[in-house]
């Protein structure tokens, strides 16, 4: 088999569950290689939230889930959390503090378990990681909980300070938390509500997926080519060339699938096949709606990825 021989490989891609219960058919009947979630498994970041997020994560049938936390999953920030509680010691005591959230460090424990290790949970820290999957691939993942700041919550930054994604070109897929600048990020107000530096740093490496959630309203998946050459964009968004890009869905034209999922797929055969380093899929994740009663359906996106190198 060559080096260059594509193995199709299939995303269940959620965001923003917010410890809701899904109804089965969200996470049943898929056959993925890999689950991803965007961050905010929970509303308020207590134990038994976290934990019922694992037991959730665990009874998806698939052999690895990717799962990176959110600003509303703050006692994985353990700085944050840690200021957070010393800012306040006249009104919070310290034994319901440990009873609800744990001490330092510890909501970070609950995906180190056995338990969660054998369910294929893997909580991935700021940075580069390599996967072999069980279907021969090679997935090289950059992942990113950071988003800007919108109130105190965890893992956010301020604007005027930024924030440095170090997305290498090898990067199959990013995720991060919160969407980049201009891509499925405005908000029910009109507002752009994406990061630009984000955007600078997928732009850059061109990773063949970018899934993220964060921006409820912003539900939805498009198909971006990028200019060949910088500065000659037709887009105000770094790169993006507007007129060769597609949007494969959004809340505004999602249909009634009655799967509990959204599929696409962009292998060599599709209507829209994905071409690699001159394309980027991005997909809005976010689970729960605006109005935190409707449910959004769970993406299932099929791409074609290398095969990894000890099985050439």
């Amino acid at each position: 088999m060559s080096s260059n021989s594509p193995t199709k490989t299939r995303f269940l891609i959620l965001s923003d569950t917010h410890n809701i219960s899904l109804p089965p058919e969200y996470i049943s009947n898929h056959d993925a290689d890999v689950v991803i979630h965007c961050g905010d498994l929970t509303q308020s970041s207590m134990l038994d939230e976290l934990q019922a997020s694992i037991n959730f994560l665990q009874q998806i049938d698939a052999p690895l889930k990717l799962v990176i936390p959110g600003n509303h999953d703050f006692t994985l920030d353990t700085p944050f959390f840690r200021s957070m509680v010393e800012k306040d010691t006249a009104h919070l005591r310290p034994e319901a503090i440990a009873k609800a959230y744990g001490s330092y460090g510890e909501a970070k424990q609950l995906f180190m378990s056995p338990d969660a290790k054998a369910g294929g949970v893997r909580l991935l820290d700021e940075g580069t990681h390599h996967f072999t999957l069980r279907n021969g691939a090679s997935l090289t993942v950059y992942a990113s909980p950071y988003t800007p700041s919108l109130w105190n919550s965890g893992f956010q930054y301020k604007r005027s300070e930024g924030h440095h994604f170090e997305i290498q070109q090898n990067v199959d897929v990013a995720v991060t938390h919160g969407p980049p600048r201009g891509v499925m990020d405005l908000t029910a107000s009109g507002q752009q509500a994406g990061c630009l530096e984000l955007l600078a740093a997928v732009a850059h490496a061109r990773p063949r997926m970018h899934c993220f959630g964060h921006i409820h309203e912003g539900w939805g998946a498009k198909l971006v080519t990028w200019e060949e050459k910088v500065g000659e964009c037709s887009s105000p968004s770094v790169g993006i060339n507007e007129d060769r890009s597609v949007v494969i869905a959004s809340l505004s034209t999602l249909p009634s699938q009655g799967q509990g999922f959204y599929r696409t797929s962009h292998c060599e055969r599709d209507e829209y096949p994905l071409v690699a380093g001159s394309q980027t899929l991005f997909v809005n994740a976010a689970t729960v709606g605006l109005d935190e009663a409707s449910v959004q359906p769970p993406w299932l996106v099929e791409l074609e990825l290398p095969l990894a190198k000890s099985l050439i």
